[in-house]
């Protein structure tokens, strides 16, 4: 009598042992410290992933990117994807609920004497033996954060591109000027050199070589109008709309530029933010949950069930009988294969196999988003430097001109050399243009990298990775 008193707390003893296994340890590989940081006095500000545009200071591309927050179709998609997820999530352990179901069946007699009319109720109850339930709920969570990365990652892609595009096509159309007042200057240089010519002064070599000087610098002006074109287009499908707006192609002006910042962000911050390791994250823990639920599956599925029947008997050798009875059965429910060719095993170790996959998918995340950081970052310092270069290179060709300028008007130099002069003034403003369009663009990488966007709205921002990873399992930092 006593072993059986035991029987019962072995049992149970043995059942929960049986639990969910602990997450494998992620170790992400990052550096203590960003090896490109700029240092600068000047900014000694942490940068503001939330609204890191702002740097620029230009109100138009503030509206343009809150109208592409408001109205992009990819954020509408993501952001139905986690709203589905969520409506999933909170049933997500329902099946380990009792349940209640009520059928109905009509059954005749293999001898055809009588048939009968059967209507009844049946509840079952299985029980979250072998971890299952943890793992059920791994599964789930895995599944709204990869939503929810998904729909930041939506956000980070917008944002970055929308700024992208808003930055190339304005140093598009600064380029589309510089290079029309670079057409004219050539056709100027033209006719004086056909004058000089006429005056022998030049000789018809010198001619062909104006001609053709105009002739490219009316090529050039297509690559501008090219870009213009595709960005204005592109900003359109950003924010909803089949055309871009007119004012987009009318703007003029000088592009917005960047000061100096500093980045004093730690690299571990970035798996906080970067949505590619936030979806990379929540894999581990979706396949965590599937080698979980796995591995219950080999053991047998325990749990309750009862049932209450009632029978009416229809017809009995064409007699029509209204008698019935009711039946009612309870007691425990044990479903389990007892040979299946090795195949739940076998889909047990494949799922644990998988679970290792997403682990090394995960830093290999963390590797690809640090690497991009930290190019983005000395691009952003290389380009700085090119910038400065390129602002002097101006300086000096404007000294120049306002030199020469002053030496034609006392006679001391030609028309044609201020000509040259000013052709050599706008190529310098045209490479400051495109220097800072490039900084501008590894800025926009930088953040991209970082993970920089908008949070979502609290209706639908659910579990995100940075502002809840405390409801996580504990297991998987």
């Amino acid at each position: 009598m006593g072993g059986l008193r035991v029987l019962p707390a072995l049992v149970l003893t043995v059942l929960a042992g049986c639990s969910a296994a602990p997450l494998p340890e992620l170790k992400p590989p990052v550096p203590q410290t960003w090896r490109n940081t700029a240092v600068s006095p000047e900014s000694p500000a942490k940068p503001d992933l939330r609204s890191w545009w702002l740097a620029f200071n230009d109100p138009a591309l503030n509206a343009v990117v809150q109208r592409a927050l408001d109205n992009n179709l990819d954020v509408a998609a993501a952001t139905e994807h986690v709203i589905a997820a969520r409506t999933l999530y909170k049933h997500a352990t329902d099946k380990f609920l009792p349940s209640l179901k009520a059928d109905t069946n009509q059954v005749i007699e293999p001898n055809a004497t009588a048939s009968y009319f059967i209507a009844g109720f049946d509840a079952i109850w299985e029980l979250p033996f072998f971890g299952v339930l943890k793992s059920t709920r791994r599964l789930a969570n895995g599944t709204v954060d990869a939503t929810s990365a998904q729909l930041q990652g939506a956000y980070v892609t917008l944002v970055a591109e929308v700024v992208r595009c808003w930055v190339e096509l304005r140093a598009a159309q600064e380029q589309a000027s510089l290079l029309t007042a670079v057409r004219d200057a050539n056709s100027e240089k033209l006719r004086l050199v056909q004058v000089r010519e006429q005056l022998k002064l030049a000789s018809p070599t010198d001619v062909a070589n104006a001609k053709a000087e105009l002739a490219r610098s009316e090529m050039a002006l297509s690559d501008p109008q090219r870009a213009i074109n595709a960005n204005a287009q592109q900003l359109a499908v950003l924010v909803g709309q089949p055309e871009p707006d007119p004012a987009w192609l009318e703007m003029s002006g000088p592009p917005p530029q960047l000061g100096d910042l500093q980045i004093t962000s730690a690299p571990a911050d970035l798996l906080r933010t970067n949505p590619d390791i936030a979806s990379a994250e929540a894999e581990v823990l979706r396949a965590a949950g599937e080698a979980g639920i796995s591995r219950a599956d080999v053991y047998p599925h325990i749990g309750l069930g009862s049932s209450l029947d009632w029978s009416l008997t229809l017809l009995t050798h064409h007699n029509v009988f209204r008698s019935g009875e009711g039946i009612f059965s309870a007691g425990p429910v044990v479903d389990m294969p007892l040979f299946d060719w090795g195949v739940r095993v076998a889909q047990a170790h494949a799922k644990s196999h998988e679970l290792l996959a997403a682990v090394y998918a995960y830093r290999q995340a963390v590797l690809q988003g640090v690497a991009e950081t930290e190019t983005a970052m000395g691009d952003l310092q290389q380009l700085h430097l090119r910038e400065v270069a390129a602002e002097q290179a101006v300086q000096a060709l404007d000294s120049n001109t306002t030199a020469l300028d002053e030496r034609r008007n006392l006679g001391l130099s030609s028309t044609l050399e201020l000509q040259d002069a000013l052709i050599a003034q706008q190529n310098a403003q045209l490479a400051l243009i495109s220097t800072r369009a490039e900084r501008d663009l590894a800025y926009v990488s930088l953040y991209k990298a970082l993970g920089g966007a908008p949070l979502p709205p609290l209706n639908v921002a659910v579990n995100v990775n940075y502002d809840n990873a405390s409801k996580r399992d504990k297991d998987i930092r």
